[in-house]
């Protein structure tokens, strides 16, 4: 069965963006900590998005086209490529990117029954998507990459009045103060 995992950069006040929907804070431009992101999310093989973040993220279908990317860049924009995605939205007509699904809702029965058949990982992104996931208790792995800033607002990582026992799996620090924390769900 593959993992559901909610995988996010936050503020160290935890924030996924601030009051004014930026999170530009967060874009992973070191070397070291996206190379770290590009191995943690090589089991993945299903993203799920709401529309906004599939909007962010839809410039990796093309970010290769983009004269001196770095390698490190390179294999991020080849692991998303390839990759499916599904995306969750009322409004959106047509995908961006190829290997994209789009659905009008999010169903927490049709996300386990993905969970029990697919053979790569799969993670939820965007805190207002992945809400749904926690409430329905079908997340199993938090990945919190947390940057060197409080923004004292904004849109948090995780949902008010939910409740979940965690367990440790791994806490790794970088030399540009990101902190990623790895937590597996107790049942």
């Amino acid at each position: 069965m593959a993992k559901l995992i909610y995988s996010m950069l936050t503020s160290l006040d935890g924030y996924t963006e601030d009051k004014h929907g930026k999170f530009g804070w967060g874009v992973p431009e070191d070397e070291e900590v996206h190379s770290y992101i590009n191995e943690l999310t090589s089991s993945v093989g299903i993203y799920l998005y709401g529309r906004k973040m599939y909007e962010v993220m839809a410039y990796w279908e093309t970010a290769h086209r983009i004269p001196d990317q770095p390698e490190f860049v390179l294999d991020w924009a080849h692991q998303w490529k390839a990759a499916e995605k599904i995306v969750y939205s009322s409004t959106l007509t047509e995908p961006r990117s190829a290997r994209t699904l789009i659905k009008r809702y999010f169903d927490p029965e049709e996300i386990q029954k993905l969970k029990s058949d697919a053979e790569y990982d799969i993670t939820v992104d965007g805190p207002e998507l992945a809400s749904q996931a926690i409430k329905a208790g079908l997340v199993d792995e938090f990945q919190m990459i947390m940057c060197p800033v409080i923004v004292g607002g904004g849109k948090r990582f995780f949902p008010a009045g939910v409740r979940q026992e965690l367990e440790l799996i791994e806490d790794r620090r970088f030399d540009n103060g990101v902190v990623v924390l790895r937590y597996a769900a107790r049942n």
